[in-house]
C-alpha cells in the first residue's frame, strides 16, 4: 500500500467554518468588553487573506468557562471560544473579555490556533497580555525562550484592547507550540 499524499488545511474557511457571532464572545460595548485584533502575515510580511484564527480563554477571574453555546451564541453566556476569518488585509478581530490568570502568579493569555492555506496542520500559539515582569518571568514557556522569540508571544495594549499580529514565517515568526500527539 502506498500512502496518500498529504493535503494542506484551507482555503475557503469563510464558506464552511464561519458562523453568526463567531468572533463575538461578548457584545461590543458590554461591560468589560475589549477587542483582540491583529493581522496574519506570511514570511515576507504580506497579509494572509482567508486564514482562520480561533481563541480559547479563561474568564476574567481565571476560571475556565464550561457554558455551552460556542457555535450558537445566546447573547449572554461566555464560552471562552471564538473564531474569526481574516479579510483581504489579513486582519481579524474578536470582541471578548480580558482573560484572568489560570494560576496565581502566572500571566493571563489567549490560546490561539491558526488555520491557513499552505499549512499542513493548524498552528498553536499564545497571546500573552502585558503584565508586570515578575508574572511574565514566572511562566515556564516564556522563561524558556530567548527575549527576541519571547516578544513574538506578547500582545500589546491599545485604546480598544489588545493587538496580536501572527507571523507565519520569517525573521519575526511567531513562536508556535507542539502538543503531545500532534
Amino acid at each position: 500500500m502506498t500512502a496518500t499524499p498529504g493535503q494542506t488545511v484551507g482555503p475557503f474557511f469563510h464558506y464552511g467554518l464561519a458562523y453568526d457571532g463567531d468572533c463575538v464572545l461578548v457584545p461590543p460595548g458590554s461591560p468589560g468588553s475589549v477587542l483582540l485584533r491583529g493581522q496574519v502575515l506570511d514570511g515576507a510580511g504580506v497579509a494572509v487573506r482567508d486564514a482562520l484564527v480561533e481563541i480559547w480563554q479563561t474568564r476574567p477571574d481565571g476560571s475556565v468557562p464550561r457554558d455551552v453555546g460556542s457555535l450558537r451564541r445566546d447573547g449572554w453566556s461566555f464560552t471562552g471560544f471564538g473564531r474569526a476569518c481574516t479579510g483581504q488585509d489579513g486582519r481579524y478581530v474578536f470582541s471578548t473579555l480580558v482573560p484572568g490568570a489560570g494560576k496565581p502568579g502566572r500571566p493571563a493569555f489567549f490560546a490561539v490556533t491558526v488555520f491557513a492555506r499552505g499549512l499542513s496542520n493548524r498552528l498553536f500559539t499564545r497571546a500573552y497580555l502585558p503584565h508586570d515582569d515578575a508574572a511574565l518571568a514566572g511562566d515556564p514557556l516564556l522563561s524558556a525562550l530567548p527575549p527576541r522569540r519571547r516578544a513574538t508571544l506578547l500582545a500589546s495594549r491599545d485604546e480598544r484592547g489588545f493587538v496580536f499580529d501572527i507571523h507565519l514565517q520569517g525573521a519575526n515568526e511567531t513562536v508556535f507550540l507542539r502538543y503531545p500527539g500532534q
